[in-house]
């Protein structure tokens, strides 16, 4: 179906969210053109997907069961606690890496044709949303694999995988539309994304955090995230902390108006600049 662009002073402006939904196969295009090339001429294609988490997963079992000797949560196998926080943190933190050069790696389109810019670094996170869903099948082998088998909390994992979207949308949006702007932003993130991974309760259980810090931790969306997930599979061991997850999910929000704010802001000046 084709729709006729009309040329109307402010129409843009009042358009804009619709025009999200009329232009949705560019959105599809563009999800679909960015997970060809991730995995185009690669030898192992998709297991990649795999193999990051997997090796992740190894080493901090070895530095922080091994070595350190930090405990698990109730009967849970170690590398499945360790799994459960590798899952939204990898979904967190390639959709951020990878949307905040979204804009600057479609410079062409940019300049060329009108859309909503929006499409561009969502559809990149959405990319990164494939890549957990193949990692999430990993995790349910391995819970074959120990006969560790979820109980009803999992019917709520979906709550959480919609936090970490969210989670990565909103700093994705202020970070990518700074980068087109600032150049030197994108040497910035891989640092952000890398320290952000050992401050998170990734490879450890959050209630090793003492009590006095637990709610300046909390402000760390991640951490409400991490928890909720190891809530849903771990049969509830993991517990779920309440100041933790309404503080998580006040950062995130902030961050997603803040984000979006700033993104619209700043859209009209990206075909110059870019």
């Amino acid at each position: 179906m084709q729709h006729m662009v009309i040329i109307e002073a402010g129409r843009t402006e009042r358009h804009y969210w619709l025009d999200l939904w009329r232009y949705r196969e560019l959105f599809q295009v563009l999800a679909w053109r960015d997970l060809s090339v991730r995995y185009k001429q690669t030898v192992i294609g998709v297991l990649w997907a795999l193999i990051r988490p997997l090796l992740t997963m190894l080493v901090f079992t070895i530095i922080f069961s091994r070595i350190a000797k930090l405990p698990t949560v109730g009967d849970a196998p170690y590398a499945l606690m360790v799994f459960a926080g590798i899952l939204p943190w990898t979904f967190f933190a390639s959709g951020l890496s990878e949307a905040s050069t979204s804009l600057i790696n479609n410079e062409k389109l940019i300049s060329k044709v009108y859309f909503p810019r929006l499409i561009v670094p969502i559809a990149t996170i959405v990319v990164a949303f494939v890549d957990f869903l193949i990692s999430f099948g990993l995790l349910l082998l391995m819970m074959a694999w120990y006969r560790y088998v979820p109980d009803w909390r999992i019917v709520l994992l979906p709550i959480f995988v919609l936090m970490t979207f969210l989670a990565s949308v909103g700093p994705a949006l202020w970070i990518t539309s700074l980068n087109v702007k600032y150049r030197d932003f994108r040497y910035v993130i891989p640092f952000i994304v890398q320290f952000g991974l050992y401050v998170s309760p990734v490879g450890f259980s959050s209630s090793v955090i003492p009590n006095q810090w637990r709610l300046l931790y909390s402000l760390n969306p991640m951490v409400g995230v991490i928890d909720g997930f190891r809530w849903c599979l771990l049969h509830g061991q993991s517990g779920l902390y309440l100041p933790t997850l309404l503080i998580s999910l006040g950062v995130i929000a902030f961050f997603l108006w803040f984000g979006v704010r700033h993104f619209r802001k700043t859209e009209k000046s990206f075909a110059d600049l870019i």
